[in-house]
């Protein structure tokens, strides 16, 4: 069936994928590698880019290779990426001025900090305050508590800037250029001929504006970051050139570049205002399509572009948690549970926690708390405690975080909410999605798939190419593993336990500064 396949390529924090779909949506081959980060110092996480675009180029290879088609047949390429880990690398010669610099990593929170509590951002936020009280957009009454965060590239690009030799000589020359994974990718893959982003990818820096569309002005100035380093920004699905003959012997169209999260609530079909998704995976990310419009949050929530297709610009109002498959890696690390898939066993094996509490901020706490400098641990053990009660505390603990989230998005966007469709990992984790399910009073839809990142991406490029016609036409191809059906009673007995988990989070916070 020429010209019908799509292949999706996802290049994630911990795996480099890629599946060959055909119309059916049926996975007609499959290649994965890990991604092997690096941790020079305490704090810091890289990723070497020729490194990381050797796997790619192998696993694109394999995939094609294990579907058992040609080249030929397949009608294009989309592309999902992490976000907000990034490179820089020189405009004539092609190489990296250093590793790309991960969004996990902190190498600029002193940076962070100053910058927050400097007379600049406290002059920003008052400035912010009275617009707000002349006008009442919610835009402004976001920017009187605006805080940058360590996730953003913003000051680690600024670090970057500042900090690596070779790239402040190219920048001073105009012969530097930036990229998230997804530019770098894009940039390789077309042979050196595009240096571009699209509309989801560049809002997760943090000095893209999403409601001009553009990159921010004031910020590059505020941070004196070159603009003539950035690359254009497009829309989500467009004709994003094509691979390099060499590569797979066949000059494939790409026709997606997005962000994985963005990625997730397409190919999770949240086409629609109010739906939510949560994907629980190294993080958890909690979305809701708040359709034509940027939502302002007040809560620690921050709007993104979802996508822009066409005439279509979808807006996505977003909540993280960073730590959530890294949470149930650390338990095996040390030894609490042999293999995760047996970490829900364990927790329903117990009747609770036995009175004991796990607080999930190995990267600090994000929305609605926004302390970084929170610090990680259990409270409450006792003699009775066993390896099974603290299996059941860390699982809570990652639904807590959800609750939080989920509680905090109500307040911001008012919707009628009646399900969260969720995928990742940690979703095939029967435990954590059914308290998400009690806690939330929401049903809770698995797919059979729980990789929707490379799903987005596919759907985005096979509607852009023609495979597809219609996002109806991707709903009715959806399929459901499981749907958990919220219990009362469960919830009305657990809100001594979230209340006192609560408590137990605030004796964390601060924790570096005490």
């Amino acid at each position: 069936m020429e010209g019908k396949y799509v292949a999706a390529l996802d290049i994630g924090t911990t795996t480099v994928r890629c599946h060959v779909l055909d119309q059916s949506t049926a996975i007609n081959g499959s290649a994965s590698q890990v991604i092997e980060h690096i941790y020079p110092q305490i704090g810091q996480d890289e990723i070497e880019p020729e490194e990381l675009w050797t796997k790619v180029i192998s696993v694109l290879q394999d995939a094609i290779r294990a579907a058992g088609v040609s080249p030929r047949h397949i009608a294009c390429i989309g592309i999902s990426a992490q976000r907000s880990s990034f490179v820089t690398w020189h405009k004539e010669t092609g190489k990296p001025f250093h590793n790309f610099i991960t969004w996990k990593d902190v190498r600029a929170d002193s940076l962070v900090r100053q910058w927050n509590d400097s007379v600049t951002m406290k002059g920003l936020r008052v400035g912010a305050l009275c617009l707000y009280t002349v006008s009442r957009s919610k835009r402004f009454l976001a920017g009187s508590v605006l805080k940058l965060m360590n996730s953003q590239v913003t000051l680690r690009l600024v670090w970057a800037l500042q900090n690596v030799k070779t790239l402040i000589d190219a920048a001073a020359n105009h012969e530097a250029m930036f990229g998230t994974v997804d530019t770098w990718i894009l940039y390789k893959l077309t042979g050196g001929r595009l240096h571009v982003t699209d509309v989801s990818n560049a809002s997760a820096t943090g000095f893209f504006d999403p409601f001009t569309m553009k990159w921010a002005n004031w910020a590059l100035r505020l941070f004196q970051i070159p603009s003539d380093m950035l690359p254009e920004v497009w829309d989500t699905a467009a004709d994003f050139g094509c691979l390099t003959p060499d590569i797979i012997g066949h000059a494939i169209p790409i026709r997606s570049l997005v962000a994985d999260q963005a990625a997730s609530l397409f190919g999770s079909c949240c086409f629609e205002e109010g739906d939510v998704k949560v994907t629980l995976g190294t993080g958890t990310f909690l979305n809701v399509n708040t359709g034509c419009k940027p939502f302002a949050s007040v809560e620690g929530l921050y709007p993104q572009v979802g996508w822009r297709f066409g005439k279509e610009i979808v807006y996505v109002m977003e909540g993280a948690s960073h730590d959530t498959g890294s949470l149930i890696n650390w338990a095996q690390q040390i030894g609490l549970v042999s293999d995760p898939c047996e970490s829900s066993d364990m927790a329903i094996s117990v009747q609770d926690s036995n009175g004991l509490y796990f607080i999930p901020a190995f990267s600090g706490i994000q929305a609605p708390i926004n302390n970084f400098q929170a610090a990680a641990g259990f409270i409450g053990i006792k003699p009775t405690t066993s390896r099974q009660h603290m299996m059941r505390a860390i699982l809570e603990s990652i639904a807590f975080r959800v609750v939080q989230l989920f509680h905090s998005l109500q307040k911001e966007v008012k919707s009628h909410y009646t399900s969260i469709r969720v995928d990742g990992g940690v979703s095939r984790n029967d435990f954590v999605t059914q308290t998400l399910a009690d806690l939330t009073g929401l049903k809770v839809e698995r797919p059979t798939s729980s990789e929707m990142s490379v799903l987005g991406a596919a759907f985005l490029a096979g509607l852009h190419a023609g495979v597809w016609l219609s996002k109806d036409e991707l709903k009715a191809l959806r399929q459901l593993d499981r749907v958990f059906e919220p219990r009362p009673h469960v919830c009305d007995a657990y809100s001594g336990t979230m209340m006192l988990w609560s408590q137990a989070l605030e004796r964390f916070l601060d924790w570096y500064e005490s």
